[in-house]
């Protein structure tokens, strides 16, 4: 198996023969305090003691537009769908995820840069950052599927090779979010543990933990003191909202049965303070599409 080099220390471990809980290691907002930034000193507070941050309109209403066009010009391209970046739904074989599209489309590349995307991030990780993934999520109505309950640090930190919690992700809302159509569900105060989940990685797991999650997700037992110990908070919101969220919150999202779809673009800046290792627990790397090698600073 190849592992993190000796000299970068395991603190949080997983993937192995049981469960293990261990006390967060690191900050959850690493600016010092006082420092300016487009997050109010209140919601910043909020965010390092919930683990998350909703805002109610980080975009226009017409530059949804822009980004909705953008999205349905990939998932309708043939190219684009026949590409590895693209994961599609296993029972419809609709194209549920393109990853790295701040990479394959400068719709979304602006994006990425926009200050009130990257200054948030830089505020929040006090320092510069990279991206470490993006994608787009398509979820359209009768029948697309969820994501089970999983910390996205669990993975990155076992299957790419992220050291520390020092990262963040935001969900950007290209359609309305209902408390019906599949939204994102966090429990508030979960990034302050980490839990370790039980069994190996497989190798190339993530061909199939893209459609649909197996190693790395939490027993029912452990999901159940969770959500009896944190609760559930469910988003809903217009197009153009967004959620900030820790790289540890534990977080899911449920199926999408309604005639409603829902659609958002997720990115994820990791501090370049923080670049990536080898596996903790993981055979190989994931493919630089889905877990960065790249460690160039957004500017």
């Amino acid at each position: 198996m190849i592992t993190a080099p000796e000299h970068t220390i395991d603190l949080y471990p997983t993937r192995g023969n049981t469960e293990v809980i261990t006390p967060r290691q690191d900050p959850v907002v690493w600016s010092e305090p006082g420092a300016t930034g487009p997050i109010q000193a209140d919601d910043l507070a909020d965010y390092e003691h919930d683990g998350f941050l909703a805002i109610d309109e980080l975009i226009t209403a017409e530059e949804v537009e822009v980004y909705r066009r953008e999205l349905a010009r990939l998932t309708n391209d043939p190219v684009m769908r026949a590409d590895e970046r693209s994961i599609v739904e296993p029972q419809t074989q609709d194209i549920r995820t393109v990853f790295e599209v701040h990479k394959i489309s400068d719709v979304f590349a602006r994006l990425v840069r926009d200050p009130r995307v990257v200054g948030r991030a830089r505020q929040i990780l006090g320092s510069d950052v990279y991206v470490h993934q993006s994608r787009i999520n398509v979820k359209p109505g009768f029948g697309a599927t969820g994501f089970y309950w999983h910390s996205d640090f669990e993975t990155w930190h076992a299957e790419d090779g992220l050291p520390n919690m020092r990262t963040v992700s935001v969900s950007i809302a290209l359609t309305e979010n209902y408390a019906t159509n599949g939204g994102l569900m966090i429990m508030p105060g979960s990034h302050r543990t980490f839990l370790g989940c039980a069994g190996a990685t497989p190798k190339n797991n993530y061909k199939k933990s893209l459609q649909m999650q197996d190693a790395g997700t939490p027993s029912d037992e452990q999901l159940t003191k969770m959500a009896e110990a944190h609760s559930i908070r469910l988003f809903t919101g217009k197009a153009g909202s967004a959620v900030w969220f820790d790289c540890n919150a534990m977080h899911g999202s449920g199926d999408n049965i309604t005639p409603h779809p829902r659609s958002n673009v997720f990115i994820v800046f990791n501090s370049v303070e923080n670049t990536a290792v080898e596996p903790f627990a993981a055979p190989v790397r994931r493919p630089d599409f889905i877990g960065a090698r790249d460690f160039t600073p957004v500017r």
